[in-house]
């Protein structure tokens, strides 16, 4: 069995060369450790659409540099890096929320549950649980296995950073979908954040069944929104 050694209490701290960003998987590698995910989601800021996680382990031999955090690339060379992924050996997994999970739960929680939804996803296509997680942001999520939260992960882990590219293509392309249900929002353009013309649209037309109905910016134009449930989504977390 690994062994943490107090390990985990130190992982985000131990990086002597800030730009290698496989460090910490490596230094779980000699801890014992032999099959380390990164996770990561994306969507949590938006008024209308999915959560969607993805789940990432990448190859020891892997490229890692060409991984780096999904909101600094570009849509092409986020493409272009999710191609790649499902040819280099890693193993994927993804797992999606939909907008009334979140409603019920709120966002923080909803977010958490897709990246243990997304570790449940790898672990069924590949026969194969991972046996440590590195996640990113401040909260651990709700899987019993060893892990650790990195708070801007996406910088300090290729792991990490590899999930977020799969999260936000995944959910690009979902809400590319509702674009052709739903084509006076705008999604292909604004995927669902609260953007002016987004905005102005549900002001507009009102929300629509993808929306998220306690978010601030959809709830004020829907009267049937109990005032309990009003106040639940304030804040992201």
């Amino acid at each position: 069995m690994p062994k943490d050694n107090g390990l985990c209490a130190s992982l985000s701290f131990n990086n002597p060369a800030k730009t290698d960003t496989f460090h910490i998987e490596r230094s779980l590698v000699r801890s014992g450790y032999r099959c380390i995910a990164g996770l990561d989601e994306a969507g949590r800021g938006p008024l209308a659409g999915p959560v969607v996680a993805g789940c990432v382990v990448l190859p020891q031999d892997c490229e890692y540099q060409r991984f780096k955090d999904s909101k600094k690339l570009s849509a092409p060379e986020r493409q272009n890096l999710f191609n790649f992924l499902h040819t280099c050996g890693a193993k994927i997994g993804y797992a999606v929320v939909s907008p009334e999970e979140i409603d019920q739960i709120n966002i923080l929680q909803a977010s958490l549950k897709a990246m243990a939804r997304a570790v449940s996803n790898l672990t069924r296509q590949f026969n194969s649980e991972p046996d440590f997680l590195l996640v990113d942001g401040k909260f651990t999520t709700p899987v019993n296995l060893p892990q650790e939260a990195l708070v801007k992960g996406e910088s300090k882990s290729a792991s990490i950073a590899a999930a977020s590219i799969i999260a936000k293509v995944t959910r690009d392309k979902l809400m590319e979908k509702f674009h052709t249900k739903y084509p006076e929002y705008n999604f292909k353009q604004n995927k669902g954040y609260p953007t002016a013309d987004h905005r102005h649209a549900i002001k507009t037309h009102g929300p629509c069944v993808i929306h998220r109905r306690t978010f601030k910016g959809v709830r004020e134009f829907l009267a049937d929104v109990p005032p309990r449930i009003q106040t639940s989504q304030t804040e992201l977390w």
